[in-house]
C-alpha cells in the first residue's frame, strides 16, 4: 500500500515537505493617500483600511515599518479632477509629493506608482474620451508625463494598469529617454474587467460616471488572451508582470509562470479583501485561517509578488509565527 500520510503525522515532516511559503518579502501593501489635512478615514467597504493625508500618513508607514513590509504601491486622491486628469503630472499633486516625503523620511521602503488616471478624471475613465470611449494613443502622451513626474519625483517602480495597447512600450522609450532606464515598470498585463473591483471604486473615487471599462479591460471568459496581452507587455520591456484580480484568475497566474521567466505579480484585489472581511465579521468562517490560506494559493499558483490589502495582518501573524 502506497502510504502517502507518513509525510502528514507531524507538524515537524509536514513543515519539512511543505512545497511554497508565504514571506513577508512577497508583499506589496497599497496605500490611498488624499489631498487635505488631518484625514483618516475608513473606508466602509474596506474595514480596517483608510484614507490618510499626507500629514498623518506616518502613522500607517509607522507601522508598515515595524511589520518588516518592504514594498507599498501608492494611490492618490486629488483635491480637483478633470477631463483629461492633468493633476497626474502635476509635480505638486499628492502622489508626488507622497513619493518625495516618503523617500526622504522612510527611505527603506521601496516606493511603487500606480500609473493611471481613473482617480483623476472627472468622468472616471482610464483616459481621454473621445465618442464615448477610451482614446488609446492620446492616453499614451499623457500617461508618459505622469510616469516622468513620478520617476523625477523618486518612485522606484512605475505599475501602468489602464491596459492601454502600447502602453509599455510607451512608458519604456519615455523613462529611457529621460535618463530613468534603471527605474523598473511591473505592468497590468493581464486584467480583466471583474466585479470584484467595487470597494476599490469608493476608496479611489473613481467609478465611472457612464459605461464600464469593458473595451480596455479584458473580458472574464478569456484565457488565452492573456497570453496575447502578456507576450506583448514583455517583449515592449515590462520587468514584471501582474494578474489582477487573483482569487478567481489562478489559473491565469499559472499560466504565466509556466511561460515567462520574469517575475509574476498578481493583486488580491479589493473585493476578494471585502468578501472575506465580511464573513469573517459575520462569523461564517475563520477570517485569519481564510485570509493565509487564499494567499498561499496566489504563491502555490505562481505569483512571486502579492499586492494584498491584508499584508499588515499577514505580517503580523507570519512574525509571530516565527
Amino acid at each position: 500500500m502506497n502510504r502517502t500520510r507518513r509525510l502528514r503525522t507531524t507538524g515537524g515532516i509536514r513543515s519539512l515537505v511543505r512545497e511554497n511559503q508565504l514571506k513577508i518579502d512577497d508583499l506589496i501593501y497599497p496605500i490611498f493617500i488624499e489631498e487635505g489635512k488631518g484625514i483618516k478615514k475608513e473606508i466602509e467597504s474596506m474595514p480596517g483600511i483608510f484614507r490618510f493625508s499626507l500629514d498623518i500618513l506616518p502613522e500607517e508607514l509607522d507601522a508598515v515599518k515595524e511589520l518588516g513590509i518592504r514594498a507599498i504601491i501608492l494611490f492618490g486622491i486629488p483635491d480637483s479632477k478633470d477631463e483629461i486628469g492633468s493633476e497626474t503630472w502635476n509635480d505638486q499633486g499628492i502622489i508626488q509629493k507622497s513619493i518625495r516625503f516618503i523617500k526622504k523620511h522612510y527611505p527603506e521602503l521601496y516606493v511603487i506608482t500606480d500609473v493611471c488616471f481613473c482617480e483623476y478624471t472627472s468622468h472616471g475613465h482610464c483616459g481621454i474620451i473621445h465618442n464615448n470611449d477610451v482614446d488609446n494613443d492620446a492616453t499614451l502622451k499623457n500617461l508618459s508625463k505622469q510616469a516622468i513626474s513620478h520617476a523625477r519625483a523618486g518612485a522606484d517602480m512605475v505599475a501602468p494598469s489602464g491596459m492601454m495597447d502600447g502602453m509599455i512600450r510607451t512608458l519604456r522609450e519615455s523613462l529611457d529617454k529621460e535618463g530613468f532606464y534603471q527605474l523598473p515598470i511591473m505592468s497590468y498585463a493581464v486584467k480583466y474587467s471583474s466585479s470584484y473591483y467595487g470597494p476599490f471604486r469608493d476608496a479611489a473615487d473613481s467609478a465611472p460616471s457612464f459605461g464600464d471599462r469593458r473595451t480596455y479591460q479584458m473580458d472574464p471568459a478569456n484565457r488565452r488572451e492573456a497570453f496575447r496581452e502578456a507576450d506583448f507587455d514583455k517583449e515592449e520591456g515590462a520587468d514584471i508582470l501582474m494578474v489582477k484580480p487573483a482569487l478567481s484568475y489562478l489559473d491565469i497566474i499559472r499560466d504565466l509562470r509556466n511561460n515567462y521567466n520574469i517575475p509574476i505579480a498578481c493583486y488580491n484585489v479589493s473585493g476578494e479583501y471585502a468578501m472575506i472581511k465580511a464573513a469573517g465579521e459575520k462569523g461564517w468562517i475563520d477570517e485569519q485561517k481564510v485570509m493565509m490560506e487564499s494567499l498561499l494559493s496566489m504563491k502555490r499558483a505562481g505569483a512571486d509578488l502579492i499586492i494584498t490589502y491584508f499584508a499588515k495582518e499577514v505580517a503580523r501573524l507570519l512574525r509571530e509565527q516565527q
